[in-house]
This record gives structure tokens, sequence and C-alpha cells, in this order.
């Protein structure tokens, strides 16, 4: 598997590279690949829709210096900036055990163990896709998959500042709010240490079961 840092770059360019990866991956000409990157502020829709959680105007929203985008992953409503981090597995799952189902377990385990590494517990919550800390949501995951390879992934809030979600419902789940690693842990976390922890805790997950 490849392991590729994308920096910061605006969600059409990563989409694209995602795409041309997965095209790669049907032909058998390229490895799997995880992608770790930070968007520029970001409102993505997903194909259960969303645009009704948005909470101001798209022209207020390009105001904020922020976009809608209409992506192709599962899920609704939800936000990227800098200072988040956000992961995309283009990889095979086929032969996986569990099948899509495991790997979205192993990816909300993969954000759990993230976390712990930095002194926060986050669990799963029943019927709510994700990662949490209690009523705090850490990490939104979204994927598609064609032809048993997987695409998009997931978002983990590292930062303070979570100014953008004020403009959605998170995920369209009211009541839920937004919470971060540096709000959890109570102090400023840098996103390459959490890229690093991903990376080594993904490697444990993914490489110890990647077929049955």
């Amino acid at each position: 598997m490849d392991f590729i840092d994308l920096g910061i770059i605006p969600h059409a360019e990563a989409e694209k590279i995602q795409l041309e990866r997965l095209n790669q991956l049907m032909q058998s000409a390229a490895p799997d690949a995880l992608y770790l990157l930070e968007h520029p502020p970001v409102v993505t829709l997903g194909r259960q829709g969303g645009l009704d959680n948005l909470l101001i105007s798209e022209e207020a929203l390009h105001k904020m210096g922020a976009q809608v985008v209409h992506t192709s992953r599962g899920g609704n409503i939800t936000c990227h900036y800098p200072g988040q981090l956000v992961v995309y597995p283009v990889m095979r799952i086929e032969k996986r055990t569990g099948g899509i189902k495991k790997f979205f377990h192993d990816m909300e385990e993969t954000a759990i163990r993230t976390a712990a590494r930095f002194d926060v517990v986050a669990t799963r919550c029943e019927g709510k896709p994700g990662v949490w800390v209690g009523e705090g949501k850490l990490c939104s995951i979204g994927i598609g998959v064609k032809k048993w390879i997987t695409y998009h992934g997931l978002s983990f809030n590292i930062s303070h500042d979570m100014t953008l979600f004020k403009a959605i419902t998170l995920c369209g789940l009211h009541g839920a709010h937004p919470t971060s690693l540096s709000v959890e842990a109570g102090r400023d976390i840098d996103i390459k240490d959490v890229k690093n922890a991903f990376k080594e805790e993904f490697r444990r997950i993914f490489t110890d079961s990647t077929v049955a």
C-alpha cells in the first residue's frame, strides 16, 4: 500500500486523484493507497443528500470562503477545513473478511486507537456512524465502493477551530455537536503527529486482516 500525504488540497483535486487510483486498481495497474490530507473550507453532501441541513445560504457560505460540493460517498452533510485530517483509502476489500461492514468497522477502530494515543477515549455510538466522545462527534465516515474497491473515507477533527460546523446540522443528526482531538485532550495537537499515529494504527489493523 502507498501512503501519500497530499497536504492541503481542494476537494475536487483530491477526488480526481482518488478516481484515477480507483481506475488503476480496477485494471490491476497500481497498489492500494491511503491518502492523508486537509481540505480548504468545503461543505460536502453525500448520496443521502443533506442540503436541507445547510443552516445558512450558499451565498453566506461563500462569504465564509467555503463552497458546497455533491459527492458519491455515503452519508449526509459534513464539512472539511484546514485543521481536520481527511483520510481517503482507495483499496481492494473483496478478499477481506467481513467485506464492507468490517472495513467500515476497522476505519472507526483506527480512529479510536489513534485518539487513545493522545489520551482521548473515543467510542462508537449505536445507530450513529463515526467516532464519538460522549455526544461530541470526533470523526465522520462516508465511503464509496466500486467493484469492491473503496474510495472517499474519513474526516477526523483535530484543531480547536470548528467554526464551519455552525453552518450545518452535523450529518443531519439533530442534537449532535462536533468535537475535536485538541478540545478533548485539552491542548493543541499537531496534525502531523496525528497523521503519523493514524498511519501506524492503520497498518496494524489492515495489514493483519487484509485477506481471509
